[in-house]
């Protein structure tokens, strides 16, 4: 196939746009990986830009793992990340797979009863009031209950469901299969790339999640890795009288951000697969 001028034109451009916002999204990755391996010596002599650092150095991840608080944030991200999502997957899929069944006595009322979330909701104070009625302040529970499910998730993934042929439910209740059996069986399995999808979207806001922890926590023991590091960005640079061997605060904060944001980097590549895929299905109707 011959290509012509413009293709040749169109090719260049697109690829030099995507060049452009490949760079833009990894040279501060790259950056601040570069500064919390790079002794603060070289940092200072380049002026606090590094990107390929010449001496690597791991000391500020060592002073970092050996502060008691950011092991034990790390445990409980980690809970709440796991747990949570899995509450959230599975409530989720018990609300929009009836849903997604035409036939369900009360089905516009309860679709606009979760539509309505999505546009109105009671406001910071009264949901605080409400956590703190429960019992769940200063508890871990409160980081996974008030955010148990997510509307327009639930919409999603209805929306994945009735893309699923009927036939293949009038099969199954035709050979005695209960609406039990037809969900764990044959919807959910069919339903994989969405409900990783979801899955991970759920996951990912409880590993960031941090205005639910300094609203409902208050116990520096039970505070998640967010605000761990969070206090670490905010700490302020101290004089340093050896920047050889001293860790300074800048190096310690850089490596904060990267161990933060490891676990979701590391863990993204394998669901990518099932995130494309599933994106794809949630757009054709059919």
């Amino acid at each position: 196939m011959v290509r012509g001028l413009e293709d040749k034109i169109f090719n260049a451009v697109s690829y030099t746009i995507l060049a452009l916002v490949g760079l833009v999204t990894v040279v501060p990755l790259l950056y601040v990986l570069s500064v919390s391996l790079t002794p603060y010596a070289e940092v200072l002599k380049n002026g606090g830009y590094v990107l390929f650092p010449k001496e690597i150095t791991f000391n500020a991840y060592e002073k970092l793992l050996s502060n008691s608080a950011i092991p034990r944030a790390f445990q409980i991200t980690i809970f709440v990340t796991v747990v949570g999502t899995a509450i959230n997957l599975t409530l989720t899929a018990l609300l929009a797979y009836p849903l997604s069944r035409k036939g369900m006595p009360g089905r516009r009322l309860f679709l606009f009863m979760v539509v309505f979330t999505l546009l109105f909701n009671g406001g910071i104070i009264p949901t605080y009031l409400i956590v703190k009625a429960t019992g769940l302040i200063d508890t871990v529970w409160a980081l996974i209950v008030p955010n148990a499910i997510w509307s327009f998730n639930v919409l999603v993934m209805k929306g994945f469901f009735e893309n699923l042929p009927e036939e293949i439910f009038e099969s199954a209740r035709i050979d005695g299969a209960h609406e039990w059996r037809i969900l764990l069986r044959i919807a959910v399995p069919l339903s994989i790339p969405s409900i990783m999808t979801i899955g991970l979207f759920y996951a990912v806001g409880h590993w960031n999640s941090f205005f639910a922890a300094i609203m409902y926590i208050t116990d520096r023991s039970l505070f998640p890795l967010q605000v761990v590091v969070r206090e670490i960005l905010m700490m302020t640079q101290q004089p340093l009288e050896n920047a050889e061997d001293m860790v300074p605060t800048v190096t310690m904060q850089m490596s904060a951000v990267i161990f933060a944001s490891l676990p979701i980097i590391a863990v993204y590549p394998f669901l990518q697969k099932h995130f494309t895929k599933g994106m794809i299905i949630g757009s054709i109707k059919g």
